[in-house]
């Protein structure tokens, strides 16, 4: 209290942030805040329509801040409050801290909901923090009416409103606002919200929606353009939870299931690259309305979406021929971010939506790359990492917060279960989990949809309507290196025919052997070039990044990660025991899920990690494989299992691996199980 009788004062203490002053007996909470520069949320400006702005006031006696904090100490519960309450829903105790007004010292608790910029903890606990800042904003505004006294337009007012009630003095319009302005300015009795846009090339701040009254629905996508798959999670940009999440298959596969075959298509068929292009922005609207039905909100509050492919899928997306990037230098047409309006994509959403595309690190590492670096965040760590994007063509990233390299890897499609006998899609009833007993080679497994093991009671039963139809990427890795331990193939691949003497699972089929993983309605079976093709993916793989390494001046990673749908399934012990990837303590070796959607995410939800991201993609240093003497020597060892010549000291405390050993690697004959004349080869 000031001296003198003059205006009573109260000290506010706001925590979490530990600001404080001193504030008028009759000061609004949220007035106190602002002045101090407390997080607190407000889409209405203090009119106590959104709710966003609620407290907690502490009780009891503070000696850190020498105050004696009550309820008390706040003016009443007024009757907007008790209205809100009555609608929605008001937790006990909390205030509306636009309504609550100061009588006394008050420790004010600030709630993570009611921060502006709050932050979204991710499910790995050493994964980044997300804080919420999003590119696209609402403000309710409340419009001086046109006076004949006073000369202005409706737009001048609604720009007078953003300053004088928002802080916002430099504001555009999008003008197809203006259009719809007059008629919602009135609907709303002179009441509006606007959202506004907050980055634009160049360009001040924009208004690109307005609704009548007040409107608290802002929605965002974060899309993962893949080449076989493409992925979405709605968002809302104010609290960052994601509300719905759904994929399909990328429509482009009709045209080629690699990248390359893609760009030959166009190469081949004039236009075609217009067709591929309209079949992607198909599927994101699909995806759209799918994402939209199951969260029940309208298609038209999705204000912004962040989009994230490989260069091919960037450049069809934006409606870039991409026919350079099927040849050496592979230039790309822009690999800066790119922002557009939603509608000259043909995409859907809100009318004045707009698309932020993340930029590009080179011709075959593309905005999922770096949005996989954004997620990750190599360049933030002391750690050497790796990071390894597995798909169709590998995208792999190598350092710490001294040095970035990438590098991309043609892998082909065999981890996504094409170019296999009996591979398949993840997909209900595809094996993805495979072990095999040493001492008699027989094999158990798991198929997606059921959690028993095929020699688990009631697996038949539970697995009846799905069959066990084939088997996917990850079944694939763990049924190869578990054929390497059990002596089933050897160091160099060949499938040892001498097992047949063993067990009926290893049958002769013309020159070569195969193993049958499953007899049933339909036979799964893993034959010789099975096992060559993943070795042709994984010695790919692995030679990509032991090129990295050369360039790093590096022997030993400290940390991996294995990104993307595929990487995400693969239990990391069979895919170092198999050879994707360089030895490294296990427990260091971690799926990152579907990092690229998430670094999508992340840059849909916080403006600074834009900046951010195009910063670090400019400081990374882009390897091209393509003409790296080494990359073949490396390839050629690399098709070993796990390797030719690279030791696996932490691999081994884990896991016995098999010593070299002579196999029967071919026959001459019928094929009918009764050889004529074998070859012995030494590994």
């Amino acid at each position: 209290m000031s001296d003198g009788g003059q205006t009573k004062e109260a000290l506010v203490v706001f925590t979490p942030s530990g600001k404080r002053g001193t504030f008028a007996h009759g000061t609004p909470l949220l007035t106190a805040a602002r002045s101090l520069g407390v997080d607190i949320d407000s889409v209405c400006g203090g009119r106590a329509i959104c709710g966003r702005c609620q407290v907690d006031v502490s009780q009891g006696d503070f000696a850190k801040h020498g105050i004696s904090s009550s309820a008390g100490n706040l003016t009443d519960i007024t009757a907007v409050e008790v209205r809100y309450d009555d609608k929605r829903g008001l937790k006990t105790g909390r205030r509306l801290s636009c309504q609550a007004k100061v009588q006394g010292d008050v420790v004010i608790d600030v709630p993570p909901e009611s921060q502006v910029h709050k932050q979204v903890v991710r499910k790995r606990a050493e994964a980044r923090i997300i804080e919420i800042d999003p590119v696209t904003t609402l403000h309710y505004l409340e419009v001086e009416e046109p006076d004949m006294h006073k000369p202005s337009s409706d737009l001048e007012r609604v720009y007078d409103a953003l300053r004088d009630q928002w802080d916002m003095p430099h504001v555009t319009c999008d003008m197809r606002i203006l259009a719809e302005l007059q008629p919602v300015l009135r609907k709303g009795d002179w009441t509006i919200t606007v959202a506004v846009h907050r980055r634009l090339p160049g360009d001040l701040p924009q208004i690109i929606g307005v609704w009548a009254g007040f409107h608290d629905e802002a929605y965002g996508l974060a899309i993962d353009v893949g080449s076989t798959t493409i992925a979405a999670h709605l968002c809302d940009l104010a609290s960052g939870e994601v509300l719905a999440s759904s994929g399909l298959m990328n429509p482009q596969i009709r045209f080629g299931e690699d990248l390359m075959s893609r760009v030959s298509y166009v190469m081949m068929n004039p236009g075609g690259d217009v067709e591929m292009t309209q079949a992607v922005r198909d599927a994101i609207n699909v995806l759209a309305g799918q994402v939209t039905i199951e969260a029940g909100i309208n298609q038209d509050d999705i204000l912004e979406a962040v989009l994230v492919g490989n260069p091919v899928m960037h450049h069809l997306l934006l409606g870039i021929d991409p026919v350079e990037l099927g040849g050496a230098p592979f230039a790309l047409a822009t690999g800066l971010a790119v922002t557009r309006p939603a509608r000259q994509l043909d995409l859907k959403l809100h009318g004045g939506a707009h698309v932020y595309v993340l930029p590009c690190i080179a011709g075959h590492v593309g905005a999922d790359a770096a949005a996989v670096a954004l997620s990750e965040s190599p360049h933030l760590s002391d750690e050497m990492t790796l990071i390894v994007d597995v798909g169709t063509n590998a995208e792999i990233l190598l350092g710490n917060k001294k040095r970035l390299l990438a590098c991309s890897s043609p892998t082909g499609p065999a981890f996504e279960g094409a170019q296999i006998s009996s591979g398949q899609r993840a997909a209900p009833g595809a094996i993805e989990r495979v072990r095999v007993d040493p001492d008699t080679l027989e094999p158990r497994f798991r198929v997606i949809g059921c959690n028993l093991w095929s020699d688990d009671p009631g697996f038949e039963a539970a697995t009846a309507g799905s069959g066990v139809t084939g088997i996917c990427g990850s079944g694939i890795i763990e049924v190869m290196a578990e054929m390497y331990l059990a002596g089933i193939i050897n160091q160099d691949g060949v499938v040892d025919g001498s097992m047949a003497e063993k067990s009926p699972r290893v049958r002769a089929n013309g020159r070569t052997f195969d193993y049958v993983l499953h007899e049933g309605e339909q036979s799964i079976t893993v034959t010789q070039n099975d096992v060559r093709a993943i070795q042709l993916a994984k010695a790919a793989l692995y030679a990509g990044t032991r090129l990295l390494m050369d360039k790093m001046e590096v022997d030993t990673v400290e940390r991996i990660r294995l990104a993307g749908a595929f990487g995400s399934h693969i239990d990391v012990k069979y895919a170092m025991v198999l050879g994707l990837i360089p030895d490294c303590v296990l427990s260091k070796v971690e799926s990152a899920g579907n990092a690229a959607g998430t670094g999508a995410r992340i840059a849909l939800l916080n403006s600074g990690a834009r900046d951010e991201i195009e910063r670090v993609v400019r400081e990374i240093e882009k390897i091209e494989t393509a003409v790296e003497e080494r990359f073949q020597e490396h390839f050629v060892d690399a098709m070993a299992i796990p390797h030719k010549t690279a030791s696996y000291p932490h691999l081994n405390e884990e896991v016995t691996l098999p010593a070299p050993k002579e196999v029967v690697a071919a026959q001459d004959g019928d094929g009918d199980g009764s050889p004529r004349r074998r070859r012995r080869r030494r590994s």
